[in-house]
């Protein structure tokens, strides 16, 4: 077990001969692949703890990734990974270990697969519970033009509770390609592991004689239907005494599990058994997160990532408290507000840390419910509750919410009902990228009846935006940022706000800027510059109109200032009302632009979209055309 980070780069002699040829992977003994393995562990410990990154589940496959790669001729056959967090140890093996020193900066190695990285990866990914429906479709093309080609798919016990997994495994059970899913369990949450019986179990299962046997005996007795219905009927029997796999069984997959993921040699031994078989199979493996790593392995939530470790100061820095991050501020609102009103449920699929749940998962845990990866499931489980009196609030990224589409628009909107949705890193992220900017809630929101939106500019306006979203009787998103907020003092008082009403913030003279959200820092030190007039909208839907006629009315130039996609969003609002009442004023848009702003930090990230106070400087300019392609002009 290793206790600390190294603090320096490891010796990696099999690495680097595998880095120089992954033909060298696929000659070793068995005792060089667990080697390889210790390598690999020591040497993502110390290339995570110089960037920071996703951590420990990537130490908990490692001897996944060395047997797979082994057996595998990748990168023609093909792994397709769920989500994402786990294939730092398969970007280390394939060729980018003297660049996992930029993972999830500015033109560095992407956080998650990515198909224009690598040929390695097949699938990029991000989001949950697609690895099944993806190596799927490619085990149908592969059956269909590249007979010999394997493909496997590798999921986690967390990713495989999303209901796409379930849809993906009741299809392949009826297509039957040949497609092997590696369930990773590390969490314990697809039943109790039996021990040694269900090892030997799973050995005997896994076998070529075994098998052999099987296959044999199936072709022999299928003529006697009664004698082979008894065959069956008693090895499935035996299955389910000694592992939990009689669903996978039922939906027409081939079960063995579950096995030791940390065992490399029967790791081995088995993926080579059991791509030799035809169909769907699926490999049930059990593997501790931050394995090898004490810190992780003893608090796995907590080592889930990592930031850069940072040398300590020499001398205690004299720094004020850092403001809070949004996602606390949401976390103590809803405590607060939870202690006054017995109605409110607070729901999320499986983002109980990163939303800020923790606390009142502990003081109300009977009005918690944390639903698993199932974003569908979320929405409509609180317009259920809606329904009959409860006051739910759904705490999701704005990224997930996207995924549950349908369902907001059909079970909540359209009847009505009294729902919160907290979308939390809404805007740009930073370091996950493009697969986690929540970019779109703006335009995919604005353009769904009955529905209020709320953008609040700082964690005080946050905090009272909640409240006000709460109180209103019908469906109210709020969306705010990932990270800190801008120091604002947040008050006790919980305030109802008017809904659909603007805060002039400056009065200037020929230019004024609309903020929506917290680009208003931004906008202050542009509005100084240019003695504009600024105005914090706080609502993109319902729209203050009046405030935007007043404005419009009075000025040469209004530019509309956001943090998501140029298109439908808050600015496309403001050309819509001028254009509808005939109010001729020229109108820029200060927005993200249509393309996908990949990974590095949030402020990288508002750079490389044109966000910043000089953007908005630049689309004030007259008679010069912006410089930045998401500024629009009406």
């Amino acid at each position: 077990m290793i206790e600390t980070f190294p603090q320096h780069k490891p010796l990696t002699p099999l690495l680097e001969n595998v880095q120089a040829d992954l033909a060298a992977l696929r000659s070793m003994s068995e005792q060089d692949l667990v080697h390889l393995a210790d390598e690999i562990r020591q040497f993502m410990l110390y290339s995570v703890s110089q960037t920071g990154g996703h951590f420990g589940a990537g130490l908990g496959v490692v001897e996944l990734t060395v047997a797979l790669h082994h057996v595998l001729n990748t990168p023609e056959d093909r792994i397709v990974w769920d989500v994402g967090h786990q294939t730092y140890p398969h970007k280390i093996i394939t060729g980018r270990a003297d660049r996992m020193h930029t993972m999830r900066q500015a033109g560095g190695l992407s956080g998650f697969p990515k198909r224009t990285e690598s040929e390695f990866d097949t699938f990029g990914v991000g989001h949950s519970s697609t690895s099944i429906s993806a190596a799927m479709g490619m085990a149908v093309a592969a059956g269909r033009l590249t007979p010999t080609r394997k493909v496997v798919a590798v999921i986690g016990d967390g990713a495989i509770t999303g209901g796409m997994a379930f849809e993906a495994l009741a299809h392949a059970g009826h297509v039957r390609p040949n497609l092997l899913v590696i369930l990773n369990d590390n969490q314990m949450s697809i039943g109790h592991n039996t021990g040694g019986l269900a090892t030997y179990f799973a050995k005997i299962w896994a076998s070529p004689t075994y098998i052999s046997f099987r296959e044999g005996s199936k072709r022999i007795l299928e003529h006697v239907r009664t004698a082979w219905d008894i065959v069956k009927k008693t090895e499935e029997q035996m299955k389910s005494l000694v592992a939990p796999g009689m669903m996978f069984e039922e939906l027409g997959f081939n079960y063995i599990g579950p096995l030791d993921g940390h065992d490399l040699p029967l790791m081995v031994q088995t993926l080579e058994a059991m791509l030799q078989l035809q169909g769907p199979q699926l490999l049930h493996i059990r593997t501790v997160k931050g394995k090898g790593f004490t810190p992780a392995e003893t608090d796995p939530v907590g080592y889930h990532a990592i930031n850069k470790i940072e040398a300590k100061p020499a001398t205690p820095a004299n720094d004020r408290p850092k403001p809070p991050k949004y996602q606390d501020v949401f976390g103590r609102w809803l405590c607060d507000l939870a202690a006054k009103d017995g109605r409110l449920i607070g729901i999320t699929p499986a983002m109980c840390e990163g939303s800020g749940m923790v606390h009142f998962s502990k003081e109300f845990p009977d009005r918690y419910h944390d639903v698993a990866i199932a974003e569908q499931h979320a929405v409509t489980l609180a317009a259920g509750m809606a329904c009959d009196g409860l006051k739910p609030v759904v705490a999701i990224y704005s990224t997930f919410l996207q995924r549950a589409y349908d369902q907001l628009i059909h079970d909540v909107a359209l009847q009505n009902l009294d729902v919160t949705f907290a979308l939390d890193r809404a805007g740009l992220v930073g370091q996950d990228g493009a697969t986690h900017h929540g970019v779109f809630d703006l335009s995919y929101l604005r353009c769904v009846p009955n529905m209020v939106i709320a953008c609040p500019s700082d964690e005080n306006e946050c905090r009272q935006l909640l409240y006000t979203a709460y109180q209103h009787q019908g469906p109210a998103a709020v969306r705010y940022p990932r990270g800190e907020g801008t120091g604002a003092l947040v008050e006790e008082t919980m305030t109802e706000l008017p809904i659909g009403k603007a805060v002039v913030i400056r009065e200037g003279k020929s230019v004024a800027l609309l903020n929506f959200g917290v680009l208003l820092t931004e906008a202050k030190v542009a509005a100084d510059r240019l003695d504009a007039t600024l105005v914090d909208m706080r609502w993109v839907k319902p729209l203050d109109e009046a405030t935007v006629a007043a404005i419009a009315r009075g000025h040469d130039l209004l530019i509309t200032v956001e943090e998501n996609a140029l298109a439908g969003g808050a600015g496309s609002a403001v050309a819509e009302f001028l254009s509808r009442e005939k109010i001729r004023c020229e109108l820029r848009q200060i927005a993200i632009p249509d393309s996908f702003i990949h990974h590095g930090s949030q402020q990288q990230n508002r750079i490389a979209a044109g966000l910043t106070a000089d953007d908005i400087i630049r689309a004030a300019q007259p008679q010069v055309t912006p410089v930045h392609a998401a500024v629009g002009t009406n």
